[in-house]
């Protein structure tokens, strides 16, 4: 599958030091590229939206992915990072969460093996870095996923993800489901460009 916008491009995906644990960088770098397709949908007046009064705003959870993520690689993957008061940005949370995860990724790709193995404090238990590491990439697809809740509420487009959406479709897409009506292509995100300058 081919998306028309990355904001990480694959070609500046680190190579990993364990060949085997490719798809786990690989990984991190496409889940961020698919939050910020996400986050790039949403206009500086929807940022207070929220779709129930028990709900977090979109700047909310935009905020709260930025200080989770951090928490995350600081605390429990012994990543360098900056303090968390160095973290929210005025504005611009896609390009923050994109110029953050670029020394991540180098971070992963230079670990060992037994780096990834050995068993580090979670919260109140320790798992294994690379278990707290897939327990990230679950986060974060977790909130992604309620924003894309929250853009067809507003019946707004929702970008592909793991394929079409209702939105966003091509031919091919997915054999299992007749295409739909007036779906695109996914557009690069609106009025967003790629950390490189050029949309």
């Amino acid at each position: 599958m081919n998306y028309e916008f990355s904001a990480i491009r694959e070609s500046e995906i680190p190579r990993a030091a364990v060949p085997l644990l490719q798809h786990a960088i690989d990984t991190y770098a496409s889940e961020i590229n698919k939050v910020y397709a996400t986050w790039a949908q949403f206009a500086e007046n929807e940022m207070e939206y929220r779709p129930h009064t028990k709900s977090a705003t979109v700047r909310d959870i935009m905020k709260h992915e930025l200080l989770s993520q951090r928490r995350f690689f600081a605390e429990f993957l012994s990543a360098p990072e900056p303090p968390s008061n160095e973290v929210l940005p005025a504005s611009g949370y896609g390009a923050r969460l994109v110029e953050m995860a670029r020394p991540r990724l180098e971070y992963l790709a230079r670990q060992p093996e037994a780096w990834w193995l050995e068993p580090s404090r979670f919260f109140d238990v320790e798992r294994q870095r690379i278990w707290v590491f897939w327990r990230r990439i679950l986060h974060t697809a977790h909130h992604r996923t309620q924003l894309t809740v929250y853009l067809r509420v507003l019946d707004k487009t929702v970008p592909a993800i793991y394929g079409p959406t209702a939105d966003v479709s091509w031919q091919g897409a997915d054999p299992t489901l007749p295409p739909r009506p007036g779906a695109d292509k996914s557009p690069a995100p609106r009025g967003m460009q790629s950390p490189g300058g050029s949309s």
